[in-house]
């Protein structure tokens, strides 16, 4: 049964009560992460996509304090304009609820909750990690830690090109989190297909993924799984391409001092900015490719899960 703290939507409770597939949609990738109106059509393309896959789409967020799992078309529309909006990590959750506030959840918090709901499989565009400078700064991104413990699968186009790869990949294996590639050998890096790193685990099939899932956690082996998708080749930048833009944006993120949660809002903005909005329409098209195979991989597994 959901948890009692959360509001699911009559469709997703339906679905969730009948066993069919689900798939969790984050909300800071719309009141964070692209400007109006781009925002809104983009949520409701990618809750599209997924029912047009088979599932049921639950887009997670804060809404006056109230955890909601599943968002009407006016609440979307209200997380991509109002004003105040917070960027709900775990850590904020209980401060947002409580203060009554609304809030945008990230890859963590969506996590979370997800898993509250009953939800196993979690579509999103690009995974926190380990930030540039962090031996210094201890920046580290609270996704890693929640995948490490809550038993989700996560979706995502690879690491944010904005990170450290190198040392995400190494904190995830310290942390015990399979990392499994979707059709290709390479680490994806957001905005591109190609890393620098080879993936440590590759699969070709979605219903191979959903057999990763039940064995996982048949075993009692907690934590998630990050499944990455990396972006198409005709919607991709090059590393070249996005490199220089991202280490002008960094740059430019340390001259005027900008850091914790307010890093990763400011450098992909500004990408945008530089690209003359090329990285924006990339973006989008991770997002869409995630959703569908995000589609798919919850119809795969609700074959297979352990039935309660």
């Amino acid at each position: 049964m959901p948890h009692p703290a959360l509001a699911l939507a009559p469709e997703v409770a339906e679905a969730l009560a009948a066993g069919r597939p689900v798939v969790a949609l984050e909300s800071t990738i719309i009141s964070h992460g692209m400007p109006y109106p781009r925002n809104v059509e983009m949520a409701r393309e990618v809750e599209q996509i997924v029912r047009d896959g088979g599932a049921t789409p639950a887009t997670i967020a804060i809404l006056d304090g109230v955890a909601r799992i599943g968002l009407s078309a006016d609440e979307l529309e209200l997380l991509a304009t109002h004003e105040d909006v917070a960027k709900v990590s775990i850590r904020d959750l209980p401060h947002v609820m409580a203060t009554k506030r609304h809030g945008a959840t990230t890859v963590a918090s969506t996590m979370r909750l997800a898993a509250l709901a009953g939800i196993k499989v979690f579509v999103t565009g690009g995974l926190g990690g380990v930030h540039r400078g962090a031996e210094s700064s201890m920046d580290i991104s609270a996704d890693l830690t929640e995948l490490s413990q809550t038993d989700v699968a996560v979706v995502s186009a690879g690491v944010k090109s904005i990170l450290d790869i190198g040392r995400t990949l190494e904190v995830m294996e310290t942390l015990g989190v399979p990392v499994v590639n979707f059709g290709a050998d390479e680490f994806p890096s957001f905005y591109s297909r190609s890393s620098g790193y080879s993936a440590p685990m590759r699969s070709d099939s979605p219903e191979e993924l959903a057999e990763m899932m039940r064995i996982k956690w048949d075993l009692g082996l907690k934590g998630g799984i990050s499944v990455t998708n990396p972006v198409p080749a005709e919607d991709e930048m090059t590393q070249d391409e996005i490199g220089a833009l991202i280490d002008q944006a960094v740059a430019e993120s340390a001259e005027r001092g900008i850091l914790g949660k307010d890093i990763t809002p400011f450098l992909l903005g500004r990408i945008v900015e530089l690209s003359g909005g090329r990285s924006l329409d990339t973006n989008i098209a991770l997002v869409r490719s995630n959703a569908r195979l995000g589609a798919a991989l919850a119809k795969a597994y609700a074959a297979v899960a352990p039935t309660a």
